[in-house]
């Protein structure tokens, strides 16, 4: 996208006012509020869920307690480990004495949602399909999933003549005829211990689209990577946003006065050069709980990572730095100077243009970094 277009799609006139415009909305993307209720009879694995959609493991601090009894006997929002905006919220298992199915709504304050996760662990049942008759009336969306998909498969598989995905398809077929009162909707069959399995990307993709578009980025940022198709889709939503941060950017005038330049503001590109670096779960806090899940020593994951860029915003975030570096890190800062980026231009064009192909390359060196990671994980299928 160009100078001119950028502008147009702002739907502004005036340069000056399409970079004011430009950090609104940058700060709009990242400050939307998003919250998903998780519900379904006791015992079905929603705080599981919710930890692994927070990339949280059951043991971890501000994880959702879990167990083999019902552990949520009141409405307990979990907000998202780096964005507080992003909220689950894990309620009472429908059935409960004090929450009867005819007043769990009102009880649960249904209009806090965005949308409703049905979660179960074996077949959908009465207070379920009851549920979601409710949700349909409200005109709000909601989505079966159908968890512990591991033990199924692992107690099948001591049969003879085993077939995944047979069995998955009798899950399925079971699950739907006991949802024929509600239209037949999908189920996404979920292991909550191996999201790169199964059903979820299903899941993230089906919600993605009946969401708005910034609360669809608030979905995709929350979510961790754990795949190929996971990492991609992160690229795709941070890549529409790069046009943004390139016209945010401008520090002076766009239309300047007669011999002053124009400026980059380099604090506009750095943020977001740290909110993608975040996002793809390259930071250190992610990559040791993909260490942790995958079972591969940290330090094999940090040195997948190669390129100037990425290693740049581990110097700035201050991380400690691997044992096998031999010499100092550049930092972001210094990066962006070697790329001119301080360098002043005549042209708001040719500044835009400058500014946009160095955002595009830093995101592009930083999926790559992630594919290799996601590759000494051994999740690269």
């Amino acid at each position: 996208m160009d100078l001119s277009g950028a502008l147009q799609r702002l739907g502004e006139d005036d340069p000056n006012a399409a970079v004011a415009k430009a950090k609104e909305q940058l700060e709009s993307f990242d400050s939307v509020t998003l919250n998903i209720a998780v519900t379904g009879e006791t015992g079905a694995g929603k705080s599981a869920f919710i930890n692994a959609f927070r990339g949280l493991g059951d043991d971890d601090d501000n994880s959702a307690p879990t167990g083999i009894t019902e552990t949520t006997a009141q409405m307990t929002m979990y907000t998202h480990p780096t964005k507080s905006n992003i909220r689950l919220w894990d309620l009472p298992g429908i059935g409960m004495p004090k929450f009867k199915a005819n007043k769990f709504l009102k009880e649960v304050k249904f209009e806090t949602y965005d949308l409703f996760i049905i979660i179960s662990s074996e077949r959908f049942k009465e207070n379920d399909v009851f549920l979601a008759k409710e949700i349909q009336k409200k005109k709000k969306s909601f989505y079966f999933v159908r968890t512990k998909i591991d033990n199924d498969i692992r107690s099948e598989a001591q049969k003879r003549n085993f077939n995944e995905q047979q069995v998955l398809c009798t899950i399925r077929e079971n699950c739907n005829r006991n949802l024929k009162e509600v239209g037949n909707p999908k189920v996404f069959l979920i292991s909550s211990y191996d999201l790169g399995k199964y059903d979820f990307q299903d899941l993230v993709d089906t919600i993605e689209s009946d969401l708005s578009e910034h609360k669809s980025f608030a979905l995709v940022r929350s979510v961790p990577v754990y795949s190929l198709a996971m990492l991609e889709k992160k690229k795709e939503y941070l890549e529409k946003l790069i046009w943004l941060a390139a016209l945010a950017s401008g520090l002076v005038a766009l239309v300047p006065h007669p011999g002053v330049s124009l400026f980059i503001d380099k604090t506009v590109l750095m943020n977001f050069l740290v909110m993608c670096h975040c996002n793809l779960g390259l930071n250190e806090k992610s990559l040791i709980k993909l260490s942790e899940r995958m079972d591969k020593p940290v330090s094999q994951l940090q040195s997948a990572i190669k390129y100037p860029v990425t290693l740049a915003v581990v110097n700035t975030l201050a991380i400690r730095p691997r044992t096998s570096m031999t010499k100092p890190l550049k930092s972001l800062e210094d990066l962006l100077d070697s790329k001119f980026l301080v360098t002043s231009f005549m042209n708001a064009a040719e500044a835009f243009k400058a500014t946009h192909t160095v955002l595009s390359g830093a995101l592009n060196d930083m999926i790559n970094d992630m594919r290799h990671v996601l590759q000494a994980a051994g999740l690269d299928e």
